[in-house]
C-alpha cells in the first residue's frame, strides 16, 4: 500500500512523490511495469483504473518506450495470430536480419537514417525487399495504434547498386525439359515432378494431394490445401516448437482451384495409383491423418518438400556429366516453365490465371510468363509470315498503296 507524504494510505500501487504529484504503477500484460501521474489523487486514481481496465479487455497495445523487439513479438500477438505457422516463421527470417541493428531501439527513435543503414547491410536486393516490406506492415500498424505519426519504412530504398537487377527466375526451355524429365526417370518423386510440369502446380499442393481431390472419370484435379513440414508456433498448443507435418488451407479464394486433366496428367496419375497400391501391399502403413495421400515415401510417410529440392540437386548433377553448363533447377522452376510454356502455346492469360490460382492476372504476367529464346523465334517466324503476305512490299496508308 503507497503512503501520502503525510503518511495516509492511498491504494495499492499509489504513492505521493515529494514535489506532491501522485504516481500509480502496475504491471501490464506485457510484462512492462507502467507508471501513472497526476496532480491530485482522484485523478491519479480514475487513470489508473482506466489503464488496468484497458489491459484487462487487451485495449492497450504498446507504451511509449517499447523497442522494436517489443513491438515485433505484440505485432505477431495481436496482428498476425491468424497466419500459419510457415508463413509467421516467414516473416521471423526477415525480421531477425535487422533485430542486430535495429530491434534494441525505442519506437520513437527509429528514423530513416539508422534503418536505412541496416537495410544497406543485407546481403541481397531480395532480402532487402522483404525485409522493407515487413518493416512498413510492422510500422503502419504503430501508426494506426497512434504510437508513431509517420512510417518512415516507406522511404527505405532496397536497391543499393545502380548495377543491381532483379535475377530473373529460371525457365527450363523445350530440349532442357526433355532433358530434366529422362534424368529424373531415375529417382524417385519423377510422377510428382512431371506432374508439376503439366499442371503448374506447387510441389506443396502436389505433395498435399489426396486421392479424394483427384476425378479421373471427369479428368480433373482439384487443389484443396498445401502440406508443409514446419516448427510450430502456435503457443497454445501441445506441440509448440516442435517440428511436423501440416495440412494449410490456400492463402487466398484463388488458390483453391481445379485443373483439367492432360492426357499426360491422367497417365502420371494412373501410375502413381499402382505405385502407392504397390507401397501398400508391402504392408506399409500410413501415419494417421495421411491415408489417402496420392504422392508418399517408399514408406508410405509423406513428402518433406526439402526432400524433393535434394532430389533435384541429384537430378541436376546427373545432367551436368553430359551438360556442363546446365543451370540449377529447383522446384518453383517447373511451375515457371509451365506458365510460359502456357503462354508460348496460346493460352489465355485470364486462364492461365486460374489455373496458376493467382489473385491477380498481373501477378501471372509479371512473375510467371518469360519470354525464351523458342518464343523468340517463334513470334519472329510470325513477324515474317506476315510481310510475305505482302511480297510487293506496298503499304497502304488510308486506303491509298504507297511503294
Amino acid at each position: 500500500m503507497g503512503k501520502s507524504l503525510t503518511g495516509k494510505e492511498l491504494g495499492q500501487g499509489i504513492s505521493q512523490r515529494k514535489d506532491g504529484r501522485y504516481q500509480a504503477r502496475f504491471t501490464n500484460r506485457f510484462g512492462k511495469r507502467q507508471t501513472i501521474y497526476g496532480k491530485t489523487i482522484n485523478e491519479i486514481r480514475q487513470k489508473l483504473r482506466a489503464e488496468q481496465y484497458e489491459d484487462e479487455k487487451q485495449i492497450n497495445v504498446i507504451t511509449s518506450d517499447m523497442t522494436l523487439d517489443e513491438w515485433f513479438e505484440i505485432w505477431m500477438e495481436t496482428c498476425k495470430n491468424n497466419c500459419c505457422d510457415t508463413t509467421r516463421q516467414t516473416y521471423r527470417v526477415a525480421y531477425n536480419r535487422i533485430k542486430a541493428s535495429l530491434g534494441w531501439r525505442k519506437l520513437s527513435g527509429l528514423n530513416l537514417i539508422v534503418m536505412q543503414q541496416a537495410i544497406n547491410e543485407l546481403k541481397s536486393d531480395a532480402s532487402r525487399k522483404d525485409t522493407k516490406k515487413l518493416l512498413v506492415d510492422m510500422l503502419n500498424k504503430a501508426v494506426d495504434f497512434d504510437l508513431l505519426h509517420k512510417n518512415v519504412a516507406k522511404q527505405i530504398n532496397t536497391v543499393v547498386s545502380k548495377d543491381s537487377k532483379p535475377e530473373e527466375p529460371r525457365v527450363l526451355t523445350i530440349e532442357e525439359t526433355d532433358l530434366f524429365l529422362e534424368a529424373a526417370s531415375h529417382y524417385r518423386y519423377f510422377n510428382v515432378f512431371s506432374l508439376a510440369l503439366e499442371t503448374g502446380m506447387r510441389i506443396g499442393e502436389i505433395i498435399g494431394l489426396k486421392w479424394s481431390d483427384i476425378d479421373f472419370m471427369n479428368r480433373t484435379i482439384y487443389v484443396n490445401r498445401t502440406l508443409v513440414y514446419t516448427k510450430s508456433d502456435d503457443k497454445d498448443s501441445p506441440n509448440f516448437g516442435k517440428w511436423g507435418f501440416e495440412f494449410h488451407e490456400p492463402k487466398t479464394d484463388k488458390g483453391r482451384r481445379k485443373i483439367p486433366m492432360t492426357l499426360k496428367a491422367y497417365q502420371i496419375l494412373k501410375r502413381q495409383l499402382l505405385w502407392k497400391r504397390g507401397v501398400e501391399a508391402k504392408g506399409y502403413k500410413a501415419p494417421e491423418g495421411y491415408e489417402d495421400l496420392v504422392f508418399t515415401t517408399t514408406k508410405n510417410t509423406p513428402i518433406s518438400p526439402r526432400d524433393t529440392t535434394v532430389v533435384m540437386k541429384f537430378i541436376t548433377e546427373r545432367i551436368r556429366k553430359k551438360r556442363p553448363d546446365f543451370e540449377p533447377v529447383t522446384p518453383h522452376t517447373l511451375r515457371h516453365t509451365f506458365a510460359t510454356r502456357c503462354i508460348e502455346r496460346g493460352m489465355n492469360p485470364k486462364t492461365l490465371q486460374i489455373i496458376l490460382g493467382h489473385s491477380t492476372i498481373q501477378l501471372t504476367m509479371n512473375l510467371y510468363c518469360h519470354v525464351t529464346d523458342d518464343m523468340l523465334i517463334s513470334e519472329m517466324s510470325k513477324f515474317e509470315s506476315g510481310a510475305n503476305e505482302n511480297p510487293e512490299g506496298v503499304i497502304p496508308i488510308n486506303g491509298v498503296k504507297v511503294v
